[in-house]
């Protein structure tokens, strides 16, 4: 009962951010020369969400997912996850997915993308493993995508108001994820570095991930800036999944950054509360990619067709038949004139 009801109420949550995010994309209708043109946001029709197996059940993903789709407005959703979970098919059901297909890997996201055992995807989204990210850029332009998945990731700024306790906290967290993980902090000294390492090595005693977090923790870096406005530069060359900020202004530091999955603002706000379903989605752009392409949301099961309607052909015909010739369509040309018969 417990497990169920944390579901529900992280359910909840991420369905209340997903649907302010969808209040914010509005259809748009406007005059132009003739008549008038818009464009309308409509939902895919079926989505295929991969939930991976791993040596946990991850029912955040699955929530994360489908409720995300279901707030669009998709009207079918299936996930394919290995070895389902009790928990598993529980997240599936609070979610509102329409079935579980038990499969995983890449043949998961072929099942997905083609239709066995299920639905044929018009997207397929979710986080995996290699396998998984490779399959799903085979599928890319059969079904659309959310992105290719590199290993979880995240960038400490920090400045020596930092708690290096809590920065070690976060560090540890994202490592533990996966031996692939890679932990990442710029501070603004060497001294701030040395205290957070030892809380590091202190935290990586107590729990019971350590050998998995160890092994990730190889995979970062620890670099000493000049001042935070350094800092900033350097994060926005990287583009982390995660970006989280423990100075002595977090929100004016982030509103210096650009390029990130999520930001986590102050050093209350850890990653892990946006992993299990605070508001914000967790399935974010890997290896530098943030620098051009947003995390899951509504807009990544909705398209954004455009319409034209004309009244009067009159004020456009003119331009429309000096440019076709201009390119050597002549057809295109003639179709404009047409229009003033």
């Amino acid at each position: 009962p417990e497990v169920i009801a944390a579901l529900e109420r992280a359910a909840d949550r991420i369905r209340r951010f997903a649907a302010a995010q969808r209040t914010a994309l509005i259809d748009v209708d406007v005059a132009v020369d003739g008549g008038r043109a818009g464009a309308r946001w409509i939902p895919v029709e079926a989505v295929g969400a991969y939930a991976p197996g791993g040596r946990y059940p991850l029912p955040s993903s699955v929530l994360m997912t489908v409720v995300t789709a279901r707030v669009a407005g998709v009207r079918s959703v299936w996930v394919a996850s290995p070895r389902p979970t009790s928990v598993t098919l529980a997240a599936a059901a609070i979610a509102g997915a329409d079935g579980v297909i038990a499969v995983g890997g890449a043949q998961a996201i072929a099942a997905l993308a083609f239709g066995a055992g299920c639905p044929r995807s018009d997207v397929v989204v979710g986080p995996g493993n290699r396998w998984v990210t490779a399959a799903k850029k085979i599928v890319y332009g059969e079904v659309g995508i959310d992105g290719l998945a590199g290993p979880s990731e995240v960038l400490v700024l920090a400045d020596d108001e930092a708690d290096p306790r809590l920065i070690a906290s976060d560090l540890v967290a994202q490592a533990e994820h996966d031996p692939d993980a890679v932990p990442m902090v710029i501070a603004t000294s060497a001294s701030l570095l040395d205290r957070i390492d030892k809380a590091v090595r202190t935290l990586l005693r107590e729990i019971p991930t350590r050998s998995t977090a160890e092994a990730a923790m190889s995979n970062g870096f620890a670099m000493v800036a000049s001042s935070i406005d350094e800092a900033v530069e350097m994060s926005d060359v990287i583009g982390p999944e995660h970006l989280s900020i423990h100075t002595s202004d977090p929100r004016i530091t982030a509103d210096r950054c650009t390029s990130y999955g999520s930001v986590f603002i102050g050093s209350s706000a850890t990653e892990a509360f946006a992993d299990y379903g605070i508001g914000p989605n967790h399935v974010l752009p890997t290896s530098g990619t943030a620098r051009f392409q947003s995390g899951l949301s509504v807009g990544t099961f909705l398209r954004n067709p455009t319409w034209l309607r004309v009244d009067d052909p009159s004020s456009i015909v003119s331009d429309t038949d000096v440019l076709a010739r201009v390119e050597g369509l002549h057809g295109h040309a003639r179709a404009a004139i047409e229009r003033l018969s």
